[in-house]
């Protein structure tokens, strides 16, 4: 009886990561578990599509087959430092050490790039399927603008590299003027480009 209880409380193990190995099929890490304990190469099971290298001094939850602590796996991790809290009930937020998050709120989808670039990549086509697209800062494109309904900017549109915008097109159209075959110039088109 008395190895029975043993083997139960050796089963269980919570410590801190020490190291991690993600480069082969499964992720191996170093755990801490009490002063005298350390094991390491032990395999951290993490859901399918969430995959994650997590800091050192992470908290750890390690299940040992048998109570035999060279057998072992990591079932769950969490990291204090670099939580984020406060969320309200039924909320999700995926995270990172850097402050970069997907943020489930209560009032809508937050992506914080925490200040980092975003890139979208290795997709053909991009669909927004919503009425309004709101850019606070400018918007550059190596492509070409095309539209079935109306483009409009606050701001001033330039294409070819920034060198020609519409401000300079207005511009350009409203000042144009025209040699007369009789002699002269004309005058400034009385319709202006607004």
């Amino acid at each position: 009886m008395e190895n029975l209880f043993w083997s139960l409380v050796r089963s269980l193990g919570r410590g801190r990561l020490t190291r991690v190995d993600d480069s082969g099929p499964t992720q191996l890490v170093q755990m801490q578990l009490s002063a005298n304990e350390t094991r390491d190469h032990t395999p951290r099971l993490a859901q399918y599509g969430f995959q994650s290298n997590p800091p050192a001094g992470s908290d750890a939850i390690a299940v040992f087959f048998g109570g035999d602590r060279t057998n072992g796996a990591v079932i769950a991790c969490g990291n204090q430092e670099y939580r984020v809290k406060g969320l309200a009930t039924g909320e999700v937020c995926i995270s990172d050490n850097r402050g970069q998050k997907v943020y489930l709120t209560q009032a809508g989808i937050v992506i914080d790039g925490g200040g980092l670039p975003m890139r979208f990549t290795n997709s053909p086509q991009a669909t927004l399927d919503i009425p309004t697209v709101h850019c606070t800062g400018d918007l550059n494109v190596d492509g070409n603008v095309t539209s079935g309904k109306s483009v409009t900017a606050a701001q001033d549109v330039a294409d070819q590299g920034g060198t020609k915008t519409m401000a300079g097109m207005r511009e350009t159209f409203d000042g144009h003027d025209h040699d007369v075959p009789q002699g002269g110039v004309t005058s400034n088109p009385l319709q202006r480009m607004e």
